[in-house]
């Protein structure tokens, strides 16, 4: 069953209409391979846009291996030097949470991740402004 407004419109046919579809009906004009050629040379651009950043974070990624690395060594360092209460967070800064699945300590450990991260987002996002 096909609709009636389909049906109006395939009936009424201006001018124009006419001169499109006996446009279509011919053959395509003879270009000499010109079209194929736009053709691959666009996908072939493509392929180079869609593969250039992966390829690039590669290269980067390789090359600040030893940088990353020698970073990560002079953050161990420097942990050894700093004191050990600066890392201490007073329990009384921490949320009361007891959970039954898991022990307290650890759903204060992730409360305390929580915060951080929060505070990280927000200095971060205080940062760009």
């Amino acid at each position: 069953m096909t609709s009636k407004i389909i049906n109006m419109a395939e009936k009424l046919r201006d001018a124009e209409d006419r001169m499109l579809e006996s446009m279509f009906r011919l053959e395509p004009i003879a270009d000499d391979g010109f079209s194929k050629r736009v053709v691959v040379r666009i996908r072939r651009r493509l392929w180079v846009r869609r593969l250039a950043l992966p390829v690039a974070t590669l290269i980067g990624g390789a090359i600040s291996v030893k940088p990353l690395s020698q970073l990560v060594i002079a953050a161990a360092k420097l942990l050894t030097v700093v004191p050990e209460g600066l890392f201490e967070v007073p329990t009384a800064w921490l949320p009361q949470m007891e959970s039954v699945v898991f022990g307290a300590s650890l759903t204060q450990m992730v409360v305390l991740a929580a915060m951080l991260l929060a505070a990280g987002l927000l200095g971060t996002r205080m940062l760009i402004e």
